[in-house]
Parts: structure tokens; sequence; C-alpha cells
């Protein structure tokens, strides 16, 4: 059984796309990856999203080497954009959050405000 999809072009059920002579369009399946070599995908979540916006913020203050260009760089301005940001995080999901995910928070903003203070010397 064929259908059309919303573009008009037919596809069998199976999902399997028919040319225009209603023959099956050769496919070339997929190469299977080893599910013991394939890198995991990092989970997306507030915990990895809040440390994500922390270690950017570690690299801005010169904490931490830049990754890609592994040097030791120091933009306050873009520290404290990012310190900012968590800020609002913090005040636009107030009641929202675990407990876990507030302590992470808060103490995240704290550590990196302190940081960024002392940075600022």
């Amino acid at each position: 059984m064929s259908l059309q999809n919303r573009w008009g072009d037919n596809v069998e059920k199976d999902g399997g796309i028919l040319g225009p002579d209603g023959q099956p369009l050769a496919s070339t399946p997929a190469p299977k990856e080893d599910a013991a070599q394939a890198p995991a995908e990092p989970q997306l979540d507030f915990f990895n999203y809040i440390a994500s916006l922390g270690f950017q913020t570690m690299i801005f203050l010169g904490e931490m080497p830049n990754p890609i260009t592994n040097q030791v760089e120091k933009n306050l301005k873009q520290a404290k954009f990012l310190i900012d940001t968590l800020i609002i995080l913090r005040d636009k999901t107030k009641g929202n959050l675990t407990k876990e995910e507030d302590d992470l928070l808060n103490g995240s903003i704290y550590e990196l405000e302190l940081r960024y203070v002392d940075a600022s010397k």
C-alpha cells in the first residue's frame, strides 16, 4: 500500500519511498554502529545546562583554558553576561526547581560571583 506525504511524494506504508513510476527507489541502508564504539550523546537536562554555563563562565574568567585554542583567556564582560544569565534563570524558575536543581543553581551563582570579584581585582 502506498500513501502520499504532505509534499505529494508516494511513500510505502513500511517507510520506503516510491518513485514517480511507482517502483521503489534504491536506498542504501544506514551503516550500523556498534553500540560499544558509538559515543554516548550528552543528556540534555537542567543540570547539564547549568554546568555548561558554569564551565563557559570559568573559561571567560581565565580559570580554565579555552578547549578550542587551549589558551587561558580572560573576558570579564562575557563572564559577567553568563553570571547574569544564571541569575535570570534563577529568578524565572523560582518555585519550579527541585531542591537539587535549586542548590546547584544558587551554588553556581555564588561560586562564580566570588571568582568574578577575584578576577576583577
